[in-house]
């Protein structure tokens, strides 16, 4: 593994934790050379199924175009790195436990923008007008009643929440 800063091959582990599940391991490392240290991450190697476009290509799974979308989507909200990684295992998982050859791509579309309405709802509305390639300000409001009549419904079936005690 090199180093990022400065390319050198001679490093150490300082740190090994598993993560997600055990699926992933997080190795801390520092540069022998630079002494700078950094994260590495070591997962197994999965199988996953191609992915189908719009038009019919089909194209490797690649779970950068994922981290990409979410982190672009989440720019500048409270949304931790953390809680995108464990968004990415949990659709990369999903795609595993399929057991399919082949995935349209919009059933991974429709996933990210499920988990992203539970995880912050601007960044959900930031991917959906970009994934839904609104052509018009009404689909975009359309898009957003439906969000509010769907966070309604939720806060409806939800029992209510019992009463604090304010210790008066």
């Amino acid at each position: 593994m090199r180093c990022p800063f400065c390319q050198d091959a001679e490093n150490k582990v300082i740190d090994s934790r598993e993560s997600h599940e055990g699926s992933v391991i997080r190795r801390r490392r520092e540069c022998l050379t630079c002494k700078r240290r950094f994260t590495t991450y070591e997962r197994v190697e999965e199988l996953y199924p191609l992915i189908v476009k719009k038009d019919g290509r089909r194209e490797a799974f690649d779970r950068e175009k994922i981290v990409n979308g979410l982190k672009k989507a989440c720019e500048k909200r409270p949304v931790s790195a953390d809680q995108l990684e464990e968004t990415v295992v949990a659709i990369e998982r999903q795609l595993q436990g399929m057991g399919e050859k082949e995935v349209p791509s919009s059933v991974i579309g429709e996933e990210i923008m499920r988990r992203l309405r539970q995880l912050d709802e601007v960044a959900y509305v930031r991917f959906a007008s970009v994934y839904r390639s609104f052509r018009d300000i009404a689909e975009f409001m359309d898009e957003l009643k439906a969000l509010r009549e769907a966070e309604a419904r939720e806060q409806r079936q939800s029992p209510p929440s019992a009463p604090v005690d304010k210790g008066g």
